[in-house]
């Protein structure tokens, strides 16, 4: 397993919805005794395969991702968290990623975000090159993610923000990607 962390980062608080979401349900709301909203939801994603892969595997395979996201926005400690991973597609290649955003403490109005990512195969004897493609576009994704994310937040305020995320994307090096045999995930919130 492949896992990959970034530092924090500025970002807003927001979620936006791209053109390859096909849809998107919650199946499970709840706000706690100690005010926290938990959320889980079922989401359907277009998943183009690389060249590559479309010669090793039938042309009638799924193209679409089914996705868990569990979410809790704690009101208290100004924090949210988001855990997502895939339900189909597991043996070619399995993806959780962690996602928390809380307030700055040097800057005002300003939202950090420390995101996390694990990567799985289980195709034997290929299971390395896949977890490595898998992490570099899940890193190639991520900025195409903040610049959504930044125009989506420019919509809800009617602005274009100037300083928002603004060298927020980082590139992360080799160095962060980690082999693990048994990475600590996060549990499940709902």
């Amino acid at each position: 397993m492949l896992t990959l962390t970034e530092q924090p980062s500025s970002c807003g608080l927001t979620t936006c919805r791209g053109t390859h979401v096909l849809t998107e349900d919650v199946v499970y709301r709840e706000v706690t005794a100690d005010h926290r909203l938990l959320t889980r939801r079922l989401l359907m994603k277009t998943n183009r395969l690389p060249r590559w892969a479309e010669c090793l595997f039938p042309s009638g395979i799924s193209r679409s991702v089914y996705i868990v996201e569990d979410s809790v926005v704690d009101p208290v400690n100004r924090s949210l968290t988001t855990y997502t991973w895939n339900l189909n597609h597991t043996t070619l290649m399995s993806v959780e990623e962690r996602c928390i955003f809380t307030d700055s403490e040097e800057q005002q109005a300003t939202t950090l975000l420390k995101r996390e990512a694990w990567v799985s195969s289980s195709i034997y004897g290929f299971s390395r090159p896949i977890q490595e493609f898998g992490l570099a576009r899940f890193k190639s994704n991520q900025g195409k993610a903040m610049k959504g994310l930044e125009y989506a937040l420019s919509n809800l305020q009617g602005e274009a923000s100037q300083r928002l995320l603004r060298g927020s994307v980082k590139d992360t090096s080799a160095k962060t990607l980690t082999t693990t045999a048994a990475p600590q995930k996060p549990p499940q919130y709902v």
